[in-house]
């Protein structure tokens, strides 16, 4: 914590900074950890992983949450679905965190990376994917689906994290045949979610640095407000072009750690 609280104003400007762009990417299509997180491990190389993480939890939470409320006000919301698997997103996300304080997560990513060539290849090779939304059955089916998905991903956020918004919007999408600007609705309030879970452990462990978490939270805030106001503004295509060039983006930041990082 020293570390933090002895750096320069210019890092701190830095890293505020980028928590507005975070906050801005993350609610258009998620994916805002990949540039969050990695500047913060740069910027206090000797403060405990933990604690940057959970530093991280706060402005990613209060900028999410800006962005669902402004989507909820313009795109009509499966509040029942949602519940759900919020719900279910929340309790693996807690079991998520407190795991990565024991496994080390190394052995996931060349699955993940795997898993987001696939997710590109299908999004670009399907060109009205969460374009168009379609009827999806009976609600019991989209929740069954959607708790499955939301353990999963809860899991993955409090586990390992860059990439959990993309992810949720995909599951919308592609499991429950919603187009991008809805799926990206929902996804914010699953992701607040995880968030919420996320920060109730690391607080609990004292593994939060609240000085910079606040001035953080408000430049991401101003990103989320910022980002989703352009994606409501621009609408699906926007967003699934915006949504290719992130997965791609943290495609090649698991690449970079699984073949070049040492």
């Amino acid at each position: 914590m020293n570390e933090m609280l002895t750096a320069p104003a210019s890092t701190w400007i830095l890293v505020c900074i980028v928590a507005f762009i975070a906050g801005f990417i993350d609610s258009i299509v998620g994916g805002g950890g990949l540039v969050q997180t990695p500047v913060l491990l740069f910027s206090f190389p000797h403060t405990p992983v933990a604690s940057l993480l959970g530093t991280t939890k706060i402005p990613s939470f209060c900028g999410t949450s800006i962005a669902a409320y402004h989507y909820s006000k313009r795109v009509q919301i499966q509040w029942r679905l949602i519940a759900f698997i919020a719900i279910a997103a929340f309790i693996a996300a807690l079991l998520g965190s407190h795991l990565v304080t024991i496994v080390h997560n190394e052995i996931l990513k060349p699955i993940i990376l795997v898993v987001l060539v696939i997710v590109a290849i299908y999004t670009y090779s399907k060109k009205d994917l969460g374009i168009n939304k379609f009827e999806t059955g009976p609600v019991e089916n989209s929740i069954v689906k959607g708790v499955l998905s939301g353990l999963i991903l809860g899991f993955y956020d409090g586990f390992i994290g860059p990439g959990t918004g993309s992810f949720l919007v995909l599951v919308f999408i592609a499991l429950l045949n919603e187009d991008f600007l809805h799926a990206n609705a929902h996804a914010k309030f699953v992701n607040m979610a995880t968030n919420l879970a996320s920060i109730l452990y690391f607080s609990s462990t004292g593994h939060i640095f609240y000085q910079l978490a606040i001035p953080m939270a408000i430049c991401n805030m101003l990103g989320g407000y910022t980002g989703s106001k352009m994606a409501l503004l621009r609408g699906n295509r926007f967003i699934r072009i915006f949504f290719l060039t992130v997965v791609c983006a943290i495609m090649l930041r698991f690449a970079y750690d699984i073949f070049i990082k040492k």
